[in-house]
């Protein structure tokens, strides 16, 4: 008989809340019971341990036994307590000591036979505990080389529970996290792909150098697919706040990718035009679940078809666009996940798309307008650029001259970047429409002057005043002067203006 305790931690979306799971061994009928709010992956856990605890040749304590979870107002999920339940309980029967566990979190889902299985989520689990002044983790081996990109923690894996308990009893190293590996490149894309399309190539450049939105419309083969895919190889690469940011996010979702834990490239998601409400934005039964909206965080989210994307879907984007978070609200808890993205859609000018353009389209002015129309006001006013796309000259497929690299553009684009960094701290679609009309980056209005006069017809609106500012600063800095010309805006404008 006796009592013990173990830390782990529960995650609300994002964020790593400490819990204490405290176990009671005591005279009594043989149960085993588990409270503090646990759902059904976690209360399920009893008939998990018991059988890991006996297929790893120990003892099951024959007493009455009592696992708490604190705080016990804090929901908790998964399986990933196992673990810690499972120590908690032998720490308390005496089987294990448990003053090593003073100053660790354990994390790992339990099979029957004793294994320690991997589990979403060890990255911001991890980050949670080091911020919390706990000095280890034992962690699932599968998990080892996520948990140790956290600094300021030491990380230790184990494959079984029975290496665990031998550890504790000093009868046996655990296991070490691998080392790095190189990170992941970009299948090798590249923009001197694209064929002609000189003003598709014009765009990608900008939305890369500003951070801006980007609307592609064209018939098929123009190259509205392909430039898409490129626009992340002339990004610059992740931070390494942003890097550990992206990683966490696809720790969430279970798509981390084996080789390199780290992510260090932006990173690319285009879901399907049939894809639901919940897997573009999160959500979920019960805990919200990042969607590929958050997976593309500090990356590119691509829609091609957008016109086909279900109505509710695109509206959805509409928020997370402005404020760069997605906010999912359940009963329980609101869960706040990172989306900060550049959306890139792609869009047939028509339901019938013939590959030659406007000159074999079969479809009625009408019907044209119904298809673009799904595209609603203010999903497109919260797009920097609108490009309509022709079909790709024949000299330029047939030619042996290629475009431009994607190497080569990239450097400018970090250029462009490094610019506006140093001019207000953030990319140039970042920037708030205060700072706009500063005195110091106010444009003289003989520069403004096309501007002011669609603003005045109500062409644009004031957020789309401001988006195209920000464009106009974005070619200016990929120049290398110090403020945009007339012909900087009235190039952002055109570019504005897409279908219209």
């Amino acid at each position: 008989m006796g009592y013990a305790q173990v830390r782990a931690v529960a995650l609300v979306g994002m964020v790593g809340q400490m819990v204490v799971v405290e176990s009671d061994v005591a005279a009594g009928l043989p149960s085993l019971v588990v409270t503090g709010l646990p759902d059904a992956a976690l209360t399920q856990a009893r008939d998990r341990v018991r059988a890991a605890v006996v297929n790893s040749g120990e003892e099951w304590p024959q007493r009455r036994l009592t696992v708490n979870l604190l705080p016990a107002h804090l929901p908790k999920h998964g399986s990933s307590f196992d673990l810690a339940v499972a120590a908690s309980l032998l720490a308390a029967a005496g089987a294990i000591p448990a003053d090593p566990l003073r100053e660790a979190v354990l994390i790992g889902e339990l099979g029957l036979d004793g294994t320690v299985r991997p589990v979403r989520g060890v990255l911001p689990a991890v980050v949670a505990a080091m911020r919390n002044g706990l000095r280890y983790a034992v962690v699932p081996a599968e998990n080892a080389a996520e948990a140790a990109l956290v600094p300021g923690i030491v990380v230790r894996a184990t494959d079984t529970l029975a290496r665990l308990i031998g550890f504790l009893r000093c009868d046996g190293p655990l296991l070490d996290p691998p080392s790095p590996g190189p990170d992941a490149d970009v299948d090798g894309l590249d923009l001197a792909d694209v064929l002609g399309q000189d003003r598709g190539r014009r765009a990608v450049e900008l939305a890369a150098a500003g951070g801006h939105n980007l609307a592609l419309f064209g018939p098929p083969g123009a190259g509205k697919t392909m430039l898409a895919q490129r626009l992340p190889t002339v990004l610059p690469p992740l931070s390494d706040e942003a890097a550990l940011e992206v990683t966490a996010v696809h720790s969430l979702a279970g798509a981390l990718p084996e080789e390199s834990p780290l992510i260090r490239q932006p990173p690319f998601q285009a879901p399907h035009h049939t894809t639901s409400v919940a897997a573009l934005v999160g959500g979920g039964s019960g805990v919200g679940r990042p969607g590929a909206l958050s997976r593309a965080h500090h990356g590119v989210l691509f829609m091609d078809e957008a016109p086909e994307f279900s109505p509710a879907a695109l509206e959805a984007l509409r928020q997370p666009l402005e404020e760069g978070v997605v906010r999912i609200s359940r009963s329980r808890a609101e869960t706040v996940f990172p989306a900060r993205v550049q959306l890139v859609l792609a869009s047939n000018p028509c339901p019938c798309a013939r590959p030659g353009g406007d000159q074999y389209c079969e479809c009625s002015p009408l019907a044209r307008r119904r298809y673009l129309s799904r595209l609603s006001g203010p999903l497109l006013d919260r797009i920097d650029l609108q490009v309509k796309l022709s079909p790709a000259r024949p000299e330029a497929v047939l030619g042996d001259e290629a475009g431009e690299s994607s190497e080569a553009v990239a450097s400018r684009v970090a250029g462009a970047r490094a610019a506006a960094a140093e001019r207000w701290g953030a990319t140039n679609a970042g920037v708030p429409s205060r700072t706009l009309r500063d005195a110091r980056y106010r444009l003289p209005r003989v520069v403004s002057a096309p501007l002011a006069k669609d603003l005045d017809r109500g062409l644009i609106s004031a957020r789309g005043h401001d988006r195209v500012l920000r464009v106009a600063w974005t070619m200016c800095d990929l120049d290398g002067r110090a403020h945009p010309e007339l012909a900087d805006v009235c190039e952002a404008l055109d570019l504005r203006r897409g279908t219209r």
